[in-house]
């Protein structure tokens, strides 16, 4: 499996468990009395930085970092489907690019000519 680089989107599969589910939840189990359920949902991440024991630190959609094992079986790289499918879902570009967007022309000078 290839690596991970600065900037790449990620999906994180967290196991959460509560009385309500969210309607993002999936593989849904009721707990053994039924008071629970433990379910999975996806987080969709980018990678911020890359520390040297090999760790990732991750940036999520509401501008917290987390750092997780490159090795842990619930991240994965992001399919190039859930890229564009979820693109709403992952952390703005501006607080996980690491290169700078070019500005773009402002209305004004696009009808100004030299």
């Amino acid at each position: 499996m290839r690596g991970f680089e600065v900037g790449e989107p990620v999906v994180y599969l967290m196991t959460k468990q509560s009385s309500h589910p969210t309607l993002r939840a999936t593989t849904v189990s009721p707990a053994a009395h039924g008071d629970d359920y433990s379910y999975v949902v996806k987080k969709f991440w980018v990678v911020s930085e890359i520390c040297t024991d090999g760790s990732l630190i991750v940036q999520t959609r509401r501008g917290k970092a987390r750092r997780v094992s490159s090795d842990d079986p619930c991240l994965r790289h992001a399919s190039l489907w859930e890229r564009w499918m979820y693109r709403d879902r992952f952390p703005e570009a501006d607080l996980a690019d690491p290169v700078p967007m070019k500005p773009r022309p402002t209305p004004e000078k696009i009808g100004q000519a030299g």
